[in-house]
């Protein structure tokens, strides 16, 4: 069984520069497709309602009624990019998101008012995930770690989700000391993906400089609190899906091939089995 923790579909390509292709090059048929070819059974799709694409949840929403047994979604609930984002009501609008999409987890991207995890309307809103049973899919910075681990401690039975290793940078030893301290807590996992954003040189397949980090994250949270993924479509920008599978399967040999199979997927199959009402 391998679960890709991290992947996207966007009916209209949203980045720049423009390509030739906007209308297919990240529809989901895309993303199956590669799912197909290496041997990847189930994807979590973390939607993002960015450019040209501001009703990404209903798109993703209709991929999973259409191929229910290979999709999962984690809605866009009040990412940084939403007009909503951190204002007054979020606590509704996730609960709003959780009974239309009938939802297992949601993604949240953050910017940089760390005390909003304790504010009234944080609390409410990280209350109504663990009223939901959600998974909490996070996109932050490591100088939210801190934050993170009172907000943790204080709803231990929401599984928190950092994306691309935390965004620690090989570059940057600090962050990646900051995302270590959040393994006191048992109900903080971490996403081995995005080894192109933490590698110091983003093309450079298969991102050798850094093993040092993963082993460290290996070390720090065990095998059952990390979960591979790919970060398709984004991840062409580096590599092709199949690098973005191997440069865990293959190339971290440090990791042993049960523990492997655990980080690729048996991690996040229990974690989704939990989820959702």
């Amino acid at each position: 069984m391998i679960i890709d923790s991290h992947s996207h579909a966007w009916r209209i390509w949203p980045y720049t520069p423009a390509v030739p292709d906007a209308e297919s090059r990240g529809v989901v048929e895309q993303l199956l497709w590669e799912m197909d070819r290496w041997g990847v059974d189930q994807a979590v799709l973390v939607c993002a309602q960015i450019e040209h694409n501001l009703h990404n949840n209903d798109y993703v929403a209709d991929a999973v009624k259409r191929y229910p047994n290979r999709l999962v979604q984690f809605a866009d609930v009040d990412c940084q990019w939403s007009p909503t984002y951190h204002t007054p009501g979020a606590a509704a609008r996730l609960a709003e998101a959780a009974e239309k999409y009938q939802l297992k987890g949601f993604t949240h991207y953050l910017k940089d008012d760390y005390d909003w995890f304790e504010s009234a309307e944080g609390l409410a809103f990280f209350k109504t995930a663990a009223e939901y049973r959600l998974v909490a899919s996070l996109a932050l910075n490591p100088a939210w770690q801190p934050a993170l681990r009172e907000l943790a401690a204080r709803f231990p039975e929401v599984p928190f989700v950092c994306h691309h290793m935390g965004l620690a940078r090989v570059s940057q030893p600090d962050t990646l000391k900051e995302v270590l301290r959040s393994a006191e807590l048992p109900n903080i996992y971490i996403k081995l993906s995005g080894f192109h954003y933490a590698s110091k040189t983003a093309w450079d397949y298969p991102q050798t400089d850094t093993h040092a980090q993963v082993r460290a994250l290996y070390d720090a949270f065990g095998p059952q609190r990390l979960l591979w993924g790919s970060d398709y479509p984004v991840v062409r920008f580096f590599m092709t899906y199949q690098h973005a599978l191997e440069a865990f399967r293959t190339h971290c040999r440090f990791i042993p091939p049960l523990d492997q199979a655990l980080i690729l997927g048996l991690n996040l199959q229990e974690l989704l089995e939990r989820a959702g009402r």
